[in-house]
């Protein structure tokens, strides 16, 4: 009897082992990864850093994008301001207002579109270099988060503004000289290329130069510092997180006001300079066209026009930065999977 329970129980026994035995295979086969394999395995194709060359393309590509449609927007106000900067006209809103009806009712509606052809030409590079050379300037002075030194961001603002400026001005001076004349003096932006060149010779190209870098310097850097530290705040602790189209365009216009408030007399200043040669008034150099308009026409005619920069300026940045952004991000998510 007791050998016959024995039996019973190896029996069981053996039929257990040779149920483990599969399973043992199993946890044999089973091998861990090697730390190569983990890493692949956790490195997403979003998370993989976008090249230089990438950043570059699809921030110039951009930033043209963002720089026609905001100027195209904003072109008869843009029009109605350069003609009161020029003049000794005092501005008001209603005398704006009665410039751009007149322009209206004398050349009908596309005049007040005039120059927004040299505009186009000289926008679209200047902003796309300036958005571009923004992410550059950032990269170059290691400005990567919001904790960053504001110096830095400042500088990197100030320092975009400024390349794309240089590489630039002379479509600035062609635009500003069509935007005060009739037709007949220029006709096409070639045709104030080749005057002022016979008239005025090269250096002419350049006249009003010094009065824009001093004036970009704040512009550029106190728009793009607003910008991005408004950007910061709302996103908050979410980092990486995308902006609303609202939030975006409502940052873009804060940033907006407060670049062209910090460097609205300079702008005064450089108009004057650039269009002088067309009006009979020569302005020489940035410090005697300075002196010049304080004792004719006192301080205040420093901030000609600015009102209606509180307009149009809000809206054109606005509509830049919003766009810029928005545009880029499509760009990188579409055509490389990633937006690092």
């Amino acid at each position: 009897m007791t050998g016959q329970i024995v039996d019973g129980n190896q029996v069981i026994l053996e039929e257990i082992h040779v149920s483990m035995v599969p399973e043992k295979k199993m946890v044999h086969k089973l091998k861990m990864p090697t730390d190569d394999q983990t890493e692949k395995t956790d490195i997403k194709s979003d998370e993989i850093p976008l090249s230089n060359f990438e950043r570059i393309y699809t921030s110039l590509a951009a930033g043209a994008a963002a720089g026609a449609l905001a100027k195209s927007t904003i072109a008869p106000l843009d029009r109605t301001k350069i003609n009161f900067q020029i003049s000794k006209q005092q501005y008001s809103q209603r005398a704006a207002i009665a410039f751009l009806i007149e322009t209206y009712k004398r050349d009908g509606l596309l005049s007040l579109w005039r120059g927004n052809s040299a505009t186009m030409i000289r926008i679209v590079p200047y902003s796309a270099i300036q958005f571009a050379a923004h992410e550059q300037w950032k990269t170059i002075l290691h400005v990567n988060s919001k904790e960053s030194p504001p110096v830095k961001r400042l500088l990197a603002g100030s320092l975009a503004g400024v390349t794309s400026q240089c590489l630039t001005y002379p479509l600035d001076l062609a635009r500003a000289r069509m935007a005060v004349t009739q037709k007949a003096e220029y006709s096409t932006l070639r045709h104030v290329f080749v005057q002022i060149y016979r008239h005025e010779g090269l250096m002419a190209f350049y006249r009003g130069f010094t009065p824009t870098i001093l004036g970009v310097i704040p512009y550029a850097g106190f728009s793009f510092f607003t910008y991005d530290t408004l950007k910061n705040m709302v996103k908050g602790e979410k980092a990486t997180s995308a902006l609303s189209t609202m939030a975006s365009l409502t940052c873009g216009a804060v940033a907006g006001i407060v670049g062209q408030t910090a460097s609205y007399p300079l702008d005064i200043v450089r108009r004057r300079m650039q269009t002088s040669a067309i009006k009979g008034a020569y302005y020489h150099t940035t410090i005697s066209t300075t002196i010049k308009i304080y004792r004719e026409e006192g301080i205040m005619a420093f901030y000609k026009g600015l009102t209606m920069n509180w307009v149009k300026g809000p809206v054109a940045v606005g509509i830049s930065f919003a766009t810029h952004d928005i545009i880029r991000d499509y760009l990188r998510i579409c055509l490389y999977g990633k937006n690092i």
